[in-house]
C-alpha cells in the first residue's frame, strides 16, 4: 500500500490533523489538493486520484471533512481506499459521529489513533474493539500499569484476546437475505438482486478455530456432489480473520473468530426471483371529489413459513383528506406528513391473500396527475428461510483443550428496497426523481452516470411531473448540455407554459440559455400569461440577455396585460433596455 501521509481537511481544504508516517514527501504538498480539486470539479473531470507534479492524492468525503492520503509511489489504489474507509468506521466507533467538529475535539485521541493505524505507510491495528482496549477518551487519566499495550495487538492472531472463558460455549450463526426487488406496472420484475451475510455471535474459550461448511456450488463441484441444492455466491467478501488461501484451495472457511458479534461474511446473487409478497393496487376517482384505492397483498413463499411484521406503505394524493379503511386483516393509518396509507400486518402466512380498501376526499384534483405516482413499498422479515436456498451444512469448533460446544443456525429472509410498486409508471418515477435531484444539486457525475450508465430517459419525470430540464441548477452549463445532448427537450412546459428558456431568462444564467437555444430552444414559446422570455428578462433587468433575445423574438408578442416587450420596459422606466429594442424594431425585417 505504502501511504507516505494522511491528512484530514476541512471543507476549504484547511488541515484540521495529519500524520506523516514516511517523510518522503514534503507535508506542503497538500496546498495543491483544494485548488486541483476545484479545478477538476469546474471541468467535470474530477476522478478518485489527482495528482500534482509526482505526488499522488487519494481521497474520500465523509460528511463536511475530507480524507486525503498521500503517496509518490504506484501504491494499490484499493487498499488505500478500503484503509481510509477503515479509518472512518474507526473514529465513528469512538466518537459516534465524524465531522470536523468532532475532530477538533478530539484532536489527542485522533493523533494516537492514526499511531496506531498505519506504521511506516502500511496499516496495522484496525480492529476498533481491540484499539478501544487502550485508546480510551479518558487517556490521559489512565494509570500507568493499565497503559500497556494489550498482548492482543503483538499476536498472529489481532481481533481475538488471549485467556477468555465461558462457562457454556457457544456460537450463535445467523443467515441474512435480503431481497431488492423493483417491479414495473406491468408486473414485470425490472430488478432483482439477492444481499445476504452470515453474522455471528461467538462465546468460546481459549484460541479456538472454527470451520464452516455451505452448499457452495464451486465445492460441490470440486467434490463431485453435482449441483443439486447448491448456490453460486457472487461478491463474497470475508472478515479478515477468515484464511483465505485455504479458501481459495478448497473453498473450506476456516478462521480463529473475534469474541462477540461480528460479521463473517457477505455475498450477493443477481438471480431472478419472484416477489415474496406480490402487491396489485387499482385507483378509482368518482366525481373528482373523492378516490378510493384497493390494494390486495398476496404470500408467494412457502406455506409453512410465516412474514412478520409486515408493512406495506401506499402511496395517496398530498391533497387527500378524510380517510376511511376497511381491511380483512391487519390495520391501516393514514400518515398526512408522509401523504402515505401504512397497512400493517402483524402476521402474513405464505399462500394468503389479504384486502386492504381506502376512501379519500379530494378538495383539489387538478395538480393529481404532476404529483405522479410514487411506488407501493413492502417491508417483512421471514424467519427460518432463505430466498437463496444457502444452507450452513456444518460447524466444526476445534480447541487445544477439547470441550464440547454448540453451534445454533437461525435463516432470515428481510425485504431490502422497493419490494413492490405496481401503481402505473414507478420504475420511470423513481428514476425521474433521482435524475432531477442530481440535475438540481448540479452533481453532473450522477446526471452522466443516469444517462449513460442506468439508461434514464432525459425526459423522465419525477413524482411531481418535472423533467429534469426544468429544475436543473440553471448556473451550472454542464448539466444542462448533457441533458440536451442526450435528446431532452427544450421547449417542455409547466402548468403555466414556463419552458426552460423562461426560466433561464428569469435568473440570468445566459450561458445556458445559449446552450438552449443552440438545442432548439424556441424563445417565442409564450407562457401562460402571454410573456415571451425577453419579457421575463426585461422584468429582471438583464440587460445582457435582452440583447441576446431581441434579434431572435417576436417584438410584437403582447403579455397578459396587452404590454409588448418595448411597452414593457418603458412603464418600468428601463431606457436603456428601450435604446436596445428599439434598435431591434427600426431594423428591417
Amino acid at each position: 500500500m505504502s501511504a507516505s501521509a494522511i491528512f484530514i481537511l476541512d471543507l476549504k481544504g484547511k488541515p484540521l490533523i495529519s500524520r506523516n508516517y514516511k517523510g518522503d514527501v514534503s507535508m506542503s504538498e497538500i496546498d495543491y489538493f483544494m485548488p486541483l480539486f476545484m479545478q477538476k470539479e469546474e471541468e467535470c473531470d474530477l476522478t478518485p486520484v489527482l495528482s500534482h507534479g509526482k505526488v499522488h492524492f487519494l481521497w474520500i468525503k465523509h460528511s463536511n471533512i475530507y480524507l486525503v492520503a498521500i503517496t509518490m509511489k504506484n501504491a494499490n489504489a484499493s487498499l488505500v481506499y478500503s484503509f481510509l474507509y477503515k479509518v472512518v468506521e474507526v473514529f465513528s466507533e469512538y466518537f459516534k459521529e465524524l465531522e470536523e467538529e468532532s475532530v477538533r475535539d478530539n484532536f489527542v485521541i485522533v493523533y494516537e489513533l492514526l499511531d496506531e493505524l498505519m506504521d511506516f505507510g502500511f496499516p496495522q491495528t484496525t480492529d476498533s474493539k481491540i484499539l478501544q482496549e487502550y485508546i480510551t477518551q479518558q487517556g490521559n487519566k489512565l494509570e500507568i500499569a493499565k497503559s500497556q499495550v494489550p498482548a492482543t495487538v503483538t499476536n498472529a492472531v489481532s481481533w481475538r484476546s488471549e485467556g477468555l472463558k465461558y462457562k457454556k460455549n457457544e456460537v450463535f450463526i445467523d443467515v441474512i437475505e435480503s431481497v431488492n426487488l423493483l417491479v414495473n406496472a406491468n408486473g414485470s420484475v425490472l430488478l432483482s438482486e439477492i444481499v445476504g451475510s452470515i453474522k455471528l455471535k461467538v462465546f468460546l474459550s481459549g484460541m479456538p478455530e472454527l470451520r464452516l461448511g455451505l452448499n457452495d456450488r464451486v465445492l460441490f463441484e470440486l467434490t463431485g456432489r453435482g449441483k443439486n441444492k447448491s448456490v453460486e455466491l457472487e461478491d463474497v467478501k470475508f472478515h479478515q480473520c477468515v484464511r483465505l488461501s485455504r479458501f481459495d484451495n478448497d473453498r473450506t472457511i476456516s478462521f480463529i473468530p473475534p469474541d462477540g458479534d461480528f460479521e463473517l461474511m457477505s455475498y450477493r446473487l443477481s438471480t431472478q426471483v419472484k416477489p415474496l409478497i406480490w402487491i396489485e393496487s387499482v385507483i378509482e376517482k368518482f366525481s373528482h371529489s373523492r378516490v378510493e384505492i384497493m390494494v390486495k397483498a398476496k404470500g408467494q413463499f412457502k406455506k409453512q413459513s410465516v412474514a412478520n411484521g409486515v408493512e406495506i406503505s401506499v402511496p395517496v394524493p398530498s391533497d387527500a383528506d378524510s380517510p376511511k379503511f376497511k381491511t380483512n386483516i391487519g390495520n391501516a393509518k393514514y400518515l398526512p406528513e408522509k401523504n402515505t396509507v401504512v397497512w400493517n400486518i402483524k402476521s402474513f402466512p405464505g399462500g394468503k391473500e389479504y384486502l386492504m380498501r381506502a376512501h379519500f376526499g379530494l378538495p383539489s384534483v387538478e395538480n393529481e396527475e404532476l404529483e405522479g405516482r410514487p411506488p407501493i413499498s413492502v417491508r417483512f422479515e421471514i424467519p427460518y428461510f432463505t430466498v437463496s436456498g444457502i444452507q450452513v451444512r456444518y460447524m466444526k469448533i476445534i480447541e487445544k483443550s477439547g470441550y464440547q460446544a454448540l453451534p445454533w443456525v437461525r435463516y432470515i429472509t428481510q425485504s431490502g428496497g422497493a419490494c413492490a410498486g405496481m401503481q402505473p409508471g414507478n420504475a420511470e418515477i423513481r428514476a425521474g426523481d433521482r435524475l432531477t435531484g442530481a440535475a438540481a444539486r448540479g452533481d453532473i457525475t450522477e446526471v452522466r452516470h443516469l444517462l449513460h450508465l442506468e439508461l434514464v430517459h432525459p425526459d423522465s419525470h419525477n413524482r411531481f411531473g418535472k423533467t429534469a430540464l426544468q429544475v436543473m441548477m440553471f448556473g451550472n452549463i454542464f448539466v444542462a448540455e448533457e441533458l440536451l445532448k442526450q435528446g431532452a427537450n427544450p421547449n417542455i412546459q409547466d402548468g403555466s407554459g414556463t419552458t426552460p428558456a423562461h426560466d433561464a431568462a428569469r435568473t440570468g444564467f445566459l450561458d445556458t440559455l445559449k446552450i438552449l437555444v443552440e438545442h432548439g430552444a424556441d424563445v417565442n414559446v409564450p407562457d401562460a400569461s402571454g410573456s415571451l422570455p425577453i419579457h421575463v428578462a426585461i422584468r429582471e433587468g438583464y440587460t445582457d440577455v435582452v440583447c441576446f433575445l431581441a434579434p431572435q423574438s417576436q417584438l410584437q408578442q403582447k403579455d397578459s396585460k396587452g404590454r409588448t416587450p418595448l411597452e414593457l420596459a418603458e412603464d418600468l422606466g428601463l431606457s436603456h433596455i428601450q435604446c436596445i429594442l428599439e434598435q431591434h424594431l427600426s431594423v428591417p425585417a
